[in-house]
């Protein structure tokens, strides 16, 4: 079985505040957006969950080019040395569990 090859690319990520920040340095070769993002959400102890309990799912945001990365991408393709990627929740709008009802009536 043969290591997987680390590359050294020293990026900072950070929660949608500012408040949060990880240095990231080496990174497997094969490694996934996705798959950062899912070991970062721990290390940066942020929320699993919103404030109802609903399971929350984040993005990251290359703010070099203001683009939310996908999942299945490569990091070492999307992410140069020196890089900020900005960890966002995605936030569904709407009125929650109560739906109101409106009536077209008068």
């Amino acid at each position: 079985m043969s290591a997987v090859e680390t590359i050294d690319l020293g990026f900072e990520v950070s929660d949608v505040s500012g408040q949060k920040l990880h240095s990231v340095s080496n990174v497997p070769s094969d490694a996934t957006v996705g798959e950062l993002v899912e070991a970062l959400l721990s290390q940066m102890k942020l929320p699993q969950n919103d404030p109802s309990g609903r399971p929350l799912t984040y993005h990251a945001l290359l703010e070099r080019e203001g683009r939310h990365l996908h999942a299945a991408e490569k990091v070492t393709d999307a992410v140069q040395a020196g890089d900020r990627v900005v960890l966002q929740p995605n936030i569904d709008a709407g009125l929650g569990a109560k739906q109101r009802v409106v009536s077209s009536e008068l």
